[in-house]
């Protein structure tokens, strides 16, 4: 081959070469340009197929695992035993995320036969993976529900991309949705409930069209369960709301349009978002009262006609006096709704607290020790087995009541209460029933004649005392450990406190005929009320116990400290991704400065470019009701008495993170458009490529805090060079 012949043979080549190079070139800056732009379906369609792997992988990854119970799974999966063995409970929540459970248990063969006695049980063979799988599934549907929500929002496929990944390589969100917990429901209704909203936005020009009118009922029914999980689900109903009245006062507005077409538009959406959800949520209840229809662990936390409806409770076709007459053994129940049973023990108040005396306290179970004889003030009843006429309690009769268990008579003095101070104390005193004049109390039967004879159940009474003239009181406070946390029960100078009502339970006493109570057995909409009563004081009595990590809402947005979901060789360990949680504050202060700074710039009449006044346009809208919901998610837990945990941050955290998706999207749009067309395309894959490398490794270097931590020594552990914070624990 001569020489000409090889320099023209590599010229061809490297022609070739760079023609390649350009078409490659030219097929990148399509593809790029394809998904800047999201209208090309092939391009949406297989963002989307690779996010929706990627969830699956994530969440369901080593799922089994920790074989073992792991934090409240304690409590949720022993609430799925309940309704698969049809046994009454009492939880502070909503039913249909324990339903859920049950239901996915139930699905998988699970016969409700494991305890879930504490964290750290081993299944041992139980089936449990279908509890998780179905929590698993919930929770990873929050992925794309984020993803469409801000797609629906925005119509930008970058940033619907970035809003699906903040929540897909989250290790919190992914740890709080691969167990047995209430969390992954709540966030998917959540979740469902915003990109239903969005979508009915969207349906706007098409009025009362059929997708108009699913739409609008799908926001509806998510409503309703969002509540029916956790009651925090009511945040997402006010959002709902603010939206809702923001779209009415638009149509309102419309001055082409007749008063009466926004009054057709208020109409539709009382239906669809008040009175169905209502139904809705009433009808969840119903099911769950049905279903729950055995006597259990929670009875005692209702009221005495709420039992009746309990099979196996003993008031359920019971069969006890009508009348109480003296010498009887009784029960005594606070009456207000949640009231807890008259009680003491063989303990004593502290020294420094009225003289050691012994304890007096209600308690919410059925016990022993909450039976009390009671006994005219100043002679003896008839024994049971006596001929003598029986002698029976009245209105305004002076009586004694003494525990059954010690002898002590029910006691007050002029001493202050241990935690109530200005209220007497209440003790037992005396032995084998002999006491003095302050164990003497009059009844007061409410609405009472004069003489009346008492009623089991049926008559709602107070306790005065014969000598102080106060109310025998519980003022739902918890006594310390001394106590044994239980409500604390004080006489009270203000006769008419409503916590001062008392009704009898339990009547024995064998000389007079037992009827049947089922006529005051509650109906359904009675036992509805009474069961949101005691939801609602339940909420609000919890406080934290001894040693319990707990957080306070200041901590939560800066990832302050996380929360051990499993101990043991293999730790999980709850934290949100730090460049994720962090990112989010920064963003959320990036949002105040851009709308301050577009505003200004408007006011200044600043002119800028078409591209860049759409960027702001889509920015400001879509973030404004992003960060509304992130606020009416966050701020009312500052405003909460009851106890706090990290994980009740979650739901503001999806608003943040989808507001995060879009600002990111926002700044890698904007940051070129400051730079020659020519470096334009270059530079925004520069920095989409950095932008996704820092998500995936962060991801990859906290994983294992998900997937289990095996323990080590902490200068030893392969996590310690990630001990960013001092709080961390893991």
């Amino acid at each position: 081959m001569t020489a000409a012949t090889l320099i023209c043979s590599k010229t061809q080549e490297n022609g070739l070469n760079i023609k390649k190079t350009r078409n490659t070139d030219s097929i990148g800056l399509k593809l790029l340009d394809q998904f800047r732009d999201g209208r090309n379906d092939k391009i949406w369609w297989r963002v989307f197929a690779l996010l929706m792997i990627a969830t699956v992988a994530t969440r369901f990854y080593k799922l089994d695992q920790p074989d073992h119970v792991c934090w409240d799974e304690a409590h949720f999966g022993k609430y799925a035993n309940f309704y698969i063995n049809r046994t009454f409970f009492f939880d502070v929540h909503p039913p249909l995320g324990k339903m859920l459970i049950g239901l996915f248990g139930y699905l998988d063969g699970y016969n409700g036969s494991f305890h879930f006695d504490k964290p750290g049980d081993k299944f041992e063979g139980h089936q449990y993976m279908g509890m998780r799988i179905g929590c698993a599934v919930m929770g990873a549907l929050l992925v794309p529900l984020c993803f469409l929500t801000v797609w629906e929002m925005t119509f930008s496929l970058p940033a619907a991309t970035f809003s699906g990944l903040l929540i897909l390589l989250d290790h919190g969100m992914l740890t709080l949705n691969r167990f047995i917990l209430l969390d992954p429901p709540m966030l998917f209704f959540i979740s469902a409930a915003v990109y239903s909203m969005v979508k009915f936005h969207n349906q706007r020009h098409r009025p009362f069209s059929l997708s108009w009118w699913s739409w609008l009922s799908s926001i509806g029914v998510m409503l309703s369960c969002s509540v029916a999980v956790k009651f925090v689900g009511i945040f997402v109903v006010i959002f709902v709301g603010c939206r809702t009245i923001a779209d009415l006062w638009e149509i309102l507005g419309d001055l082409s349009r007749p008063v009466s077409y926004t009054v057709k538009h208020f109409m539709a959406r009382a239906i669809c978002l008040i009175a169905m959800p209502t139904l809705l949520y009433m009808g969840i209840f119903y099911i769950h009262l049905a279903v729950l229809s055995n006597s259990g662990p929670g009875d005692g936390f209702y009221s005495s006609a709420f039992q009746v409806g309990l099979k196996g409770n003993y008031l359920h076709d019971a069969s006890t006096p009508r009348q109480v007459a003296y010498g009887a053994l009784l029960t005594l129940k606070n009456a207000v709704t949640s009231g807890a049973y008259l009680h003491s023990h063989d303990h004593l108040y502290p020294e420094e607290i009225g003289g050691s005396q012994q304890q007096i306290t209600t308690y919410a179970h059925k016990d022993d020790n909450n039976n009390w004889h009671i006994k005219r003030h100043n002679k003896l009843a008839p024994s049971w087995n006596s001929t003598r006429p029986i002698d029976f309690v009245r209105n305004g009769d002076l009586l004694r009541l003494e525990h059954f268990a010690t002898g002590r008579n029910l006691h007050a003095h002029r001493s202050l209460a241990p935690i109530t101070i200005k209220q007497f104390q209440v003790t037992g005193y005396g032995l084998d029933g002999v006491g003095d004049n302050n164990d003497i109390w009059r009844l007061e039967i409410e609405d009472g004649e004069e003489g009346q004879i008492l009623e089991t159940m049926l008559h709602r009474f107070r306790l005065i005392h014969y000598n102080l003239g106060c109310a025998l009181t519980c003022t739902k406070k918890k006594l310390p450990a001394w106590g044994f946390e239980q409500d604390e029960v004080t006489c009270n100078p203000n006769r008419r406190d409503p916590n001062a009502i008392w009704n009898i339970e339990e009547n024995i006493y064998p000389r007079l005929p037992n009827v049947s109570f089922r006529s005051y057995e509650k109906n359904f909409i009675q036992r509805f009320i009474e069961s949101h009563v005691v939801l609602i004081n339940g909420n609000s009595a919890l406080k934290p116990k001894e040693g319990e990590a707990t957080s306070k809402p200041w901590m939560w947005p800066i990832n302050l400290r996380g929360q051990f979901f499993s101990g043991g060789e293999l730790q999980v360990y709850l934290l949100g991704n730090p460049i994720i949680w962090w990112g989010n504050l920064v963003f959320m202060v990036f949002y105040l400065i851009l709308w301050v700074s577009v505003g200004v710039r408007a006011k200044r009449k600043i002119t800028v470019t078409p591209r860049e006044t759409l960027l702001q346009e889509r920015a400001l809208s879509a973030c404004g009701w992003l960060w509304l919901g992130w606020l009416l998610h966050y701020l009312p837990f500052w405003g909460m008495s009851r106890v706090l945990y990290f994980h009740h941050y979650f739901p503001a955290l999806l608003f943040s993170s989808m507001m995060s998706g879009i600002l990111l999207d926002y700044v890698i749009e904007s940051i070129p458009l400051s730079l020659p067309k020519n470096l334009f395309n270059a530079s925004y894959a520069a920095i989409l490529s950095a932008a996704l490398l820092i998500l995936f490794y962060s991801f990859y270097l906290f994983s294992p805090l998900v997937y289990g931590l095996v323990r080590y020594a902490n200068t030893n552990s392969t996590m310690h060079h990630l001990h960013w914070l001092s709080t961390w624990e893991f």
